[in-house]
């Protein structure tokens, strides 16, 4: 079963927003190789979510250095929350 994580970023600025979803947009897909899916939701000017799914919970895991210096890269955060869980659904 694919597990899900899911990454709410609040930024100071909507320029810097802007700077973290152009970011990701560019280097996500050879950032985090082993993630079955990535999405990206601009909530709002300064919220950004960001939805990763992985075949397993160990290649989640193999992905966490990348995720923590893409986080610790960014500049303008107010906040990092995050949910993992397993997926129930995965419709196209």
């Amino acid at each position: 079963m694919s597990v899900c994580r899911i990454t709410t970023l609040t930024m100071k600025s909507k320029e810097g927003a802007d700077e973290l979803v152009q970011n990701y947009v560019s280097t996500a897909a050879s950032k985090f190789p082993e993630a079955e899916q990535l999405l990206q939701i601009r909530a709002d000017d300064t919220t950004v979510v960001a939805i990763s799914l992985y075949e397993s919970t160990e290649a989640m895991k193999r992905a966490d250095d990348a995720r923590t210096k893409s986080i610790d890269g960014a500049n303008d955060i107010v906040s990092v929350d995050m949910k993992v869980g397993t997926v129930e659904l995965n419709h196209s």
